[in-house]
């Protein structure tokens, strides 16, 4: 029988490493969340290097705020579908140990919606 030991999960990073990636968060506008990602390491240990320094990770209600004026944000648009007439719309109903099934256009569907909500009361 042979017994293999399971393999070491946890990573080690050079000093350097994590020091250019601290430095990479003092740029302005870098989040620390997106140099961690961009880095494939989590933002926490990120946040705990950085802590581990004296540097304290900047607050997320600090970072700038910016508000797009110049472009109008876009509307609704709506989409017109072709009725899919080979897959009608079933309803499966139950009470007790009776069970009703209905199968009704899918072309009608507002019909239906309207007889389900009379239906129901």
């Amino acid at each position: 029988m042979t017994i293999t030991q399971p393999r070491r999960t946890r990573r080690t990073h050079s000093e350097e490493f994590k020091q250019s990636l601290i430095e990479a968060c003092g740029v302005p506008d870098a989040s620390v969340a997106g140099v961690a990602l961009a880095n494939g390491i989590n933002a926490n240990q990120l946040r705990r290097w950085m802590r581990e320094r004296g540097i304290e990770p900047p607050e997320l209600s600090c970072l700038p705020l910016r508000v797009a004026t110049s472009e109008p944000m876009g509307g609704f648009v709506p989409v017109q579908l072709p009725p899919s007439l080979d897959a009608p719309i079933r309803l499966e109903l139950r009470k007790g140990a009776a069970a009703l099934t209905v199968d009704w256009p899918a072309s009608s569907a507002a019909a239906c919606g309207a007889w389900l909500r009379e239906w129901l009361g």
